[in-house]
C-alpha cells in the first residue's frame, strides 16, 4: 500500500526480545559478518529506536555483525530494487508494500521462509497472512497494518438529530437520509469516491461475493456472480443516493475534499479523518472537535470487511544471509515490536496484539474494524488487473450510469479473465 501520512512520535527505552528462527536459504550462516537492510523512511523518522533495538538483538548473538541500513521513499524504493535484484549486491531484508508484494512472489525474487518460525504467525491477520502468500509457501513476514474506518462530523448529524454512531447498516442509511434531505443535493451526505474500488469491494466481499477466485489451478473473475453483483449494487446505492461530487474521481485527495466542508461522513483510511482536521486542510475551522470514527457497518449485519493496507518484510532469494535476516526480521516484528508499532498508531500483524486495542477507546474503533478483512487474489496476474484499473473504470460505468450494474461486471470479469493467470 503507498502510504500518504505516518504518525510521529518518540519512542525510549525499547528493547525487544528475539527467539531462534530460520530463513530459507541453505549452508551455515551462522558466521555472517554484515547484513544489509531496506526499510522506508517511515522507519528512519518515526521509529529509529525500533529499528536500533532490532539491530542490538542481533547483534547480542552475532558478535561483529554489522548491519547497514537504507532508507527509501515509496515512489523511488522498487526502481532500485528492479535494478538490484538482476545483480548480486541484494539487500538482506527489504520492506515491501503488502500490495507490492505479490508481483515478486510471482517472479522468484523473494526467499521462502517458516512461518512457525517467527513470533505469533499462526495468529497473522488473515489479510495480511495472504498478502506474503504465494501457491501455499510464505515469502515474507507481516510488518504492520493501517485499517479503514468510518468517520462522521457530530456536528452535521447532530443537526438533523442523530447523536450517536450507527452500529447496524440501516441505522446508517437513515441517519443519512436525514442528513441528505436537511442539506440539498450540493451537500454529499457520504462522500464516496466512485472509483474507490477498496471501497467498493468492501461492499462485494460483505456480501460473500469475490474479486476473483480459484478453481482447478486457474484464476476466474466473479465480478458477476450473484453475490458481488449485490454487493455492488448496495454500493451504487450509495453513490447515487449521498454522493453528490464528481463521479468520475478517485479517494486520493477524498481527506481535502472532505476538509472543504462538504460532505458529512467518509469511509477510508484510518489517518484521514484526523488529516482532514489539520488546520492547513480543514477549511471549516471546525473540523478537530467535530470527527469522530466508527465501525462501519455491512448491509450483511455484520461490520463490514476492510482492506488492510501496510508493509511486510522479505528476504531476496540471492541474499547469503537468509538466516540471519530471517532473525533480524523476527527481532523487528516480534511482540516488543508490535508493541512498539502500536505506539505509533499501526496496527498490529496479529489477532493477539490487536485483541488488546480493543478495550482502549483511543484504539477500539480501528482494532475492531480491521477484525474483518480481505485482501487481493494472490493470482499471477493480479498485478495486471490493478495496472489496467479493471475495478475502477468498471466502478466509473457503474458510478456515472454508462453501464448497468450487470454490465460493467461482465465486462471486468472478461478483462481479468484475460490477464489474471499471466506471469
Amino acid at each position: 500500500m503507498k502510504r500518504k501520512l505516518t504518525a510521529a512520535i518518540g519512542i525510549a527505552g525499547m528493547m525487544v526480545s528475539i527467539a531462534a528462527c530460520g530463513g530459507g536459504g541453505s549452508g551455515s550462516q551462522g558466521d555472517a559478518k554484515e547484513l544489509t537492510v531496506w526499510l522506508t523512511v517511515d522507519a528512519q523518522n518515526n521509529w529509529p529506536d525500533l529499528v536500533k533495538a532490532a539491530d542490538a538483538a542481533v547483534v547480542a548473538k552475532h558478535p561483529g555483525l554489522k548491519i547497514h541500513h537504507e532508507y527509501y521513499g515509496w515512489p523511488d524504493k522498487n526502481t532500485k530494487l528492479d535494478a538490484v535484484l538482476a545483480t548480486d549486491q541484494v539487500p538482506d531484508v527489504v520492506e515491501m508494500g503488502n500490495t507490492e508484494m505479490l508481483g515478486y512472489m510471482v517472479k522468484g525474487a523473494f526467499a521462502t521462509v517458516d512461518p512457525a518460525t517467527f513470533d505469533r504467525s499462526a495468529a497473522w491477520l488473515d489479510g495480511l497472512k495472504a498478502s506474503v502468500t504465494y501457491d501455499g509457501k510464505t515469502y515474507g513476514v507481516p510488518y504492520y497494518a493501517g485499517g479503514r474506518v468510518a468517520n462522521w462530523r457530530k456536528d452535521v448529524f447532530g443537526s438533523a438529530g442523530v447523536k450517536t454512531p450507527p452500529t447496524t447498516y440501516p441505522e446508517l442509511t437513515a441517519a443519512l437520509d436525514k442528513v441528505q434531505k436537511k442539506r440539498g443535493d450540493s451537500f454529499s451526505a457520504w462522500y464516496q469516491p466512485t472509483r474507490d474500488w477498496y471501497a467498493a469491494m468492501s461492499f462485494v466481499y460483505d456480501a460473500g461475493g469475490a474479486i476473483a477466485k480459484e478453481q482447478g489451478g486457474r484464476w476466474q473473475g466473479t465480478l458477476s456472480s450473484p453475490q458481488s453483483l449485490k454487493g455492488l449494487g448496495e454500493f451504487k446505492k450509495v453513490v447515487d443516493s449521498y454522493m453528490h461530487g464528481d463521479k468520475t474521481k478517485d479517494e486520493s485527495d477524498r481527506y481535502l475534499v472532505y476538509g472543504q466542508g462538504k460532505s458529512g461522513m467518509i469511509f477510508g483510511a484510518a489517518w484521514e479523518g484526523a488529516t482532514s482536521a489539520d488546520p492547513k486542510n480543514d477549511k471549516t475551522g471546525t473540523l478537530k472537535d467535530n470527527l469522530e470514527n466508527f465501525v462501519m457497518p455491512g448491509p450483511s449485519g455484520k461490520n463490514m470487511p476492510v482492506f488492510l493496507g501496510g508493509s511486510d518484510l522479505a528476504i531476496p532469494v540471492k541474499s547469503p544471509r537468509q538466516a540471519v535476516a530471517a532473525e533480524w526480521i523476527n527481532a523487528l516484528t516480534g511482540p516488543a515490536g508490535q508493541k512498539a508499532l502500536i505506539a505509533k498508531g499501526n496496527l498490529p500483524n496479529n489477532r493477539t496484539d490487536l485483541a488488546t486495542l480493543k478495550n482502549d477507546p483511543a484504539t477500539a474503533v480501528p482494532a475492531i474494524a480491521a477484525e474483518s478483512n480481505w485482501f487481493v487474489p494472490t493470482a499471477p496476474g493480479w498485478g495486471q488487473v490493478e495496472k489496467a484499473q479493471v475495478l475502477q473504470t468498471m466502478l466509473q460505468s457503474i458510478g456515472t450510469g454508462k453501464k448497468s450494474v450487470a454490465a460493467a461486471a461482465k465486462e471486468a470479469d472478461a478483462a481479468i479473465d484475460k490477464v489474471i493467470n499471466t506471469k
